[in-house]
């Protein structure tokens, strides 16, 4: 049975090895991981205990009931691309939702997409060359859910923010989340024997049988029973996808990101325009206000054409190995004055974690059920939290994001990889929604730029675009903690300017491994969440 080695106190935020390395952002699904790696798992099957560990201890950022995105970078250079995003419903048609205006954020016409995290689990299990057991896996995340795990201080704080529009949904959310008839609060143990059950099952009878078996059927009665429009017919119609990575050459490296529909071709966009900018010093205006004004033209871009790739109009790929057109979007950036703003922006909830083995094989992956507890839904048979990433479908007939049976909906999600010139890898990325890829453009041109320490890179104050996770003001915030002139500077060219508590939640969650050429190992977690960077 699974028994964690440390406690919250304990945990690491930087740490270095050459034997193994996870980061993610509670400290039990970084133990998973490692528990794995040190079984002699790679880091694929590490990967895999993380997702299904974070799912169970993190219920409010992810679950089984979610997407997912991974790469994969190989020890042979290669990067593998999986996309484990659900499409929608057969029955989720503009008549289902006729009278409306939008789809509804919670409830049962929220869960309108398929979960897909499962099948990503299953996609990475295939490119990897390991022999671990699947019980093994999901070992940790079967006794977490079984014997029950503390609620940090963010949990409580978001269940109790989110109660008056979760306890209502139909389903077992109040049963499960709130026992004594109100929010389970800090130090309280929550327990999910449905859940444990539901993973116990998976590692019985295979994780297709998620979408093709006795557990599927079970979940779609679920649904059904539920509201949702989602079907047995779309489960077993459902499979992950492996896929080419979008890539793109800055100065001394190549960057990778995932394809649509999600944004991680605006990740890319904003270093590959920055790369074309002065940028001064770490922190400095030149810095800031280049990487903000990149991120601007990179939304503008990614709002207009960014979606399920069978539907788009554009090419991502051509866009970020064209130097001419890259050249003439960095062209209409002021490197003095800001663009008007705001601009209608994404939300979104999420996690990322990172795993390296130490045969060189690094993950990068992020799941998400969008929402914080997504739809609202839990599955009574299976005590599974079901997402409502399709609430960001349009309804419209045609057009950017719009509702159509067999969709995918557009994600905020994208995990990321760098492949440096000199050798070194590093897998990096954050929760957040807009702020995803502004926290790893950040992260990332400190890093590569300025030669900022890994972890002190993740730690340092970062700046947010817009909204993200609980906010919906779209100014340029700040943490506090830059030069006191980065403030006024900013201000004075335009900047809708925002000073806000230093270490803040919202922006993200990130962590970063970076393996050196040598094989070293340095993992970081940032000391804005619950995790932990896990050294074998």
């Amino acid at each position: 049975m699974y028994r964690t080695q440390c406690t919250f106190a304990e945990r690491s935020l930087v740490a270095t090895s050459r034997d193994g390395m996870v980061v993610a952002p509670h400290f039990l699904a970084a133990e998973a991981g490692r528990a794995v790696l040190r079984d002699g798992g790679n880091a694929i099957e590490a990967a895999v205990a993380v997702a299904a560990t974070i799912a169970v201890v993190y219920p409010h950022m992810n679950s089984i009931g979610g997407d997912g995105f991974w790469l994969i970078a190989h020890p042979d250079g290669r990067v593998v691309a999986i996309d484990a995003c659900g499409r929608s419903a057969q029955q989720a048609t503009l008549d289902l939702y006729r009278g409306l205006e939008q789809v509804p954020w919670r409830g049962p016409l929220a869960a309108n997409t398929v979960a897909g995290a499962i099948s990503g689990w299953g996609a990475a299990l295939t490119c990897a060359a390991g022999n671990m057991p699947l019980s093994n896996l999901l070992s940790a995340a079967i006794h977490h859910a079984e014997s029950g795990v503390r609620i940090t201080s963010g949990g409580a704080a978001n269940a109790r923010t989110k109660s008056d529009e979760l306890r209502i949904q139909p389903g077992s959310y109040a049963e499960i989340y709130e026992p004594q008839g109100r929010p389970l609060q800090e130090g309280e143990i929550l327990r999910q024997p449905a859940l444990a059950n539901t993973l116990r099952r998976l590692s019985a009878e295979g994780l297709d049988s998620f979408y093709r078996g006795a557990l599927a059927d079970d979940i779609a009665h679920d649904l059904a029973a539920l509201g949702s429009p989602v079907s047995a017919t779309d489960l077993a119609s459902h499979h992950a996808e492996q896929c080419a990575p979008l890539s793109t050459r800055v100065a001394g490296a190549t960057l990778y990101n995932h394809r649509p529909p999600t944004q991680g071709i605006a990740s890319l966009l904003i270093l590959a325009l920055s790369d074309r900018l002065g940028t001064g010093s770490a922190e400095s205006f030149a810095h800031v206000h280049g990487l903000v004004e990149a991120t601007k033209q990179a939304f503008l871009w990614r709002d207009e054409h960014c979606g399920d790739p069978e539907w788009m109009d554009a090419s991502p790929q051509e866009l970020l190995s064209s130097s001419d057109r890259l050249d003439a979007m960095a062209s209409r950036i002021d490197p003095n004055r800001a663009l008007p703003w705001p601009y209608p922006s994404q939300e979104g909830d999420t996690v990322w974690f990172g795993v390296a083995d130490r045969d060189g094989c690094m993950v990068s992956c992020i799941q998400s059920t969008y929402f914080e507890f997504g739809s609202g839904l839990v599955l009574p048979r299976t005590g599974i939290t079901w997402q409502n990433r399709g609430a960001s479908f349009r309804l419209a007939a045609s057009g950017w994001n719009a509702l159509k049976p067999g969709r995918k909906p557009f994600h905020t999600l994208n995990p990321a990889v760098c492949r440096f010139d000199d050798g070194r890898t590093m897998v990096y990325g954050t929760m957040g929604g807009e702020g995803q890829p502004q926290t790893q453009a950040a992260i990332w041109s400190r890093v590569a730029r300025y030669n900022v320490p890994l972890g002190e890179a993740v730690a340092r104050p970062r700046w947010l675009l817009g909204r993200t996770w609980g906010e919906n003001s779209t100014t340029l915030k700040l943490e506090e903690g830059f030069p006191p002139e980065l403030y006024q500077d900013l201000a004075a060219a335009g900047h809708d300017v925002e000073v806000v508590a230093s270490a803040n939640s919202m922006m993200g969650h990130a962590g970063a491994i970076m393996r050196e050429a040598h094989g070293n190992l340095e993992g970081a977690s940032d000391p804005r969440c619950d995790g932990m960077a896990a050294a074998c």
